[in-house]
C-alpha cells in the first residue's frame, strides 16, 4: 500500500503526527513493511478534507490508548470498515493520566510542574509506562493485536508522542530495528505537535504557569525514551525479559509479528 501525503508533507494535515512505521530497516537487513502499521495523535481532529485519504488507507483496526476522560471529551473519527478498540496503558487514577486536569488548578499546577517539575513528571510517566500493571496489560494487548488482528492498524493517544511513542519503540524494538533509529522515529514527533500546542497553550494560560514551565510536557526528549529502556533493564534485567516476563508476550506472537510486518 502506498501512502500519499498532503501538500504540507503529512499523510493527514489535520492529524499531523499520523505516520507510517513502515520503511525502517532492521539490524538483520529486513524492512518494516509500509502501509500496515500507523501511529498517530488524536483522531477526533480528522478534517472533511482529509477523510478520503484517511478512509483510503485500508485501516481495519483503530486502537485508542487514551483514558476514558479523553475519549469521552474528544471521541475518535473511525475509518470506514475499521474496528475500534480501547486499550488502556495508564492507571486512570495516576497523575500521568490526569495532568490536564491538574493544569486547570493554578495552585496544584505550580506545585507539580513549576521549577522544573514538568521534566520530573515526564520521567515518572515513562517509568510507569514500563512497569505499571495497566501498562503491562495494555502494551501486551497492542503487540498481540499488531501480530494477529486485522491490518492495517493505527494506534494513538492524544499527542501521539508518549504513550504512542513507547508503543512504537516497543514494536520497532521487537522487529529488530536499531535503537538509534527508534530514537529518531520517536523524536520526529517534535515537528508534529501543532495540534497539541494549541490546547497546551490554553491549559498553560489557565494554570498561570509560564509556557517554558509547560514545554517539557509538549515535546519528546531522547532522555525520556532512555528512561523507559533503563526502567525495563532495572526492573526486568533486559528489554527481552521485559517483553517475555513483564508483558508476557510469547515467542509465537513475536514470530507472527515479524512474519507479518517484515519484508
Amino acid at each position: 500500500m502506498v501512502c500519499s501525503v498532503t501538500k504540507d508533507g503529512f499523510i493527514l494535515s489535520s492529524a499531523p503526527n499520523f505516520r507510517d512505521l513502515g520503511g525502517h530497516r532492521t539490524e538483520s537487513g529486513r524492512t518494516v513493511r509500509p502501509g500496515l502499521l500507523f501511529r498517530s495523535d488524536a483522531l477526533h481532529s480528522v478534517s472533511e478534507e482529509d477523510l478520503p485519504a484517511y478512509n483510503g488507507l485500508g485501516i481495519r483496526q483503530l486502537i485508542d490508548l487514551r483514558t476514558g476522560h479523553e475519549r469521552e471529551h474528544l471521541p475518535d473519527i473511525v475509518p470506514e470498515g475499521a474496528e475500534y478498540t480501547v486499550v488502556g496503558v495508564q492507571d486512570p487514577e495516576k497523575a500521568g493520566a490526569n495532568f490536564s486536569r491538574t493544569l486547570t488548578d493554578p495552585e496544584a499546577a505550580r506545585a507539580m510542574f513549576g521549577d522544573g517539575g514538568a521534566a520530573r513528571f515526564m520521567d515518572g510517566v515513562y517509568r510507569d509506562l514500563v512497569h505499571d500493571t495497566e501498562a503491562l496489560a495494555g502494551y501486551r494487548d497492542l503487540v498481540e493485536r499488531a501480530a494477529k488482528g486485522p491490518t492495517a492498524l493505527v494506534f494513538h493517544c492524544s499527542a501521539g508522542k508518549d504513550r504512542t511513542g513507547w508503543g512504537a519503540a516497543l514494536i520497532l524494538g521487537l522487529l529488530g530495528v536499531e535503537r538509534s533509529v527508534i530514537v529518531e522515529d520517536y523524536l520526529e514527533s517534535n515537528a508534529r505537535q501543532a495540534n497539541t500546542d494549541k490546547w497546551m497553550r490554553l491549559l498553560s494560560e489557565h494554570s498561570g504557569l509560564a509556557w517554558e514551565d509547560v514545554v517539557p510536557m509538549t515535546r519528546v526528549r531522547a532522555e525520556y525514551l532512555q528512561t523507559a529502556f533503563e526502567e525495563a533493564d532495572a526492573v526486568y534485567g533486559s528489554f527481552d525479559t521485559y517483553v517475555s516476563d513483564g508483558l508476557g508476550v510469547s515467542g509465537a506472537t513475536l514470530e507472527a509479528l515479524r512474519e507479518r510486518m517484515l519484508a
